[in-house]
């Protein structure tokens, strides 16, 4: 490996040991193949637990939980009629689930044509950079400059989650909460 993917492997897998232990129970259900079959209805449940790697959707009233956010970011979809469609991104692939170069995909493709009020990214925005929703880091082929944050850069995160998305930049929100379970109501 070259000195930079090096450093960055490093910095990021110190994070991503910390979040090991939140692959717990009542997870929320994910589809990472290519093409997954239209997804399911929104969790008419109270709450639905999100965790890293994972796409889910409550309706409206509902709750999203995503426990952990020490090294991720998510991305909550609000939609006009009140439901709420959730991703949380990780630095590194959870086996089985979407890396975070595939996650803007899936979390479009389950908003679908519905009406979207706004979208709040929250997480660990200095450990973020823009290009990871493009080329995940674990992509990179061997040789390959992996781009390392040198900065917080929220603007950059908006722009690429309204680029993967398909939505205005203006209704994009980008707040660094790191370290905690998050809630979104």
């Amino acid at each position: 490996m070259t000195p930079t993917r090096n450093r960055a492997m490093v910095a990021l897998a110190a994070a991503l040991v910390l979040q090991a232990g939140a692959a717990g129970a009542a997870q929320a259900r994910s589809l990472p193949a290519a093409n997954a079959p239209a997804a399911a209805a929104p969790s008419r449940a109270a709450a639905l637990r999100i965790t890293e790697g994972q796409v889910g959707e409550v309706g409206p009233g509902g709750t999203l939980l995503y426990p952990a956010v020490t090294s991720c970011l998510t991305v909550t979809v609000r939609l006009a009629d009140g439901g709420l469609v959730g991703a949380h991104a990780s630095l590194f692939q959870v086996p089985g689930e979407y890396r975070s170069d595939r996650i803007l995909a899936a979390l479009r493709d389950r908003v679908g044509t519905r009406a979207v009020r706004a979208v709040e990214v929250r997480g660990a925005v200095g450990a973020w950079h823009p290009d990871y929703f493009t080329t995940a880091i674990e992509s990179y082929p061997e040789g390959a400059e992996v781009p390392v944050p040198t900065r917080p850069d929220p603007d950059g995160l908006a722009r690429a989650v309204a680029a993967g998305l398909g939505q205005p930049r203006d209704e994009v929100t980008v707040h660094d909460l790191p370290d905690g379970d998050q809630t979104v109501k």
